[in-house]
């Protein structure tokens, strides 16, 4: 499975963050620990919502979209 993840820091609540992984435990683990340069400023982060892929491209394909502008948009509305 690939996971398409929606992030949100506990302390500021303005940061959010949206990734990709195949073993969400361990990513949010990784996240919340400060080893990632995108998000270690803002940890704590919570999980909001995940999405699960059997096809690794349709998750790429997703997570650019929620990248974008229109899925900024669609994100906004449904998912956050």
């Amino acid at each position: 499975m690939r996971y398409v993840y929606l992030l949100q820091s506990i302390d500021f609540a303005d940061e959010r963050y949206v990734g990709m992984t195949d073993d969400l435990k361990a990513r949010l683990v990784a996240h919340n620990a400060g080893q990632s340069p995108h998000t270690s400023k803002f940890k704590p982060w919570r999980l909001v919502t995940y999405l699960a892929f059997t096809d690794p491209a349709k998750a790429v394909a997703f997570e650019r979209y929620l990248k974008a502008g229109s899925g900024h948009a669609f994100a906004r509305k449904r998912l956050w």
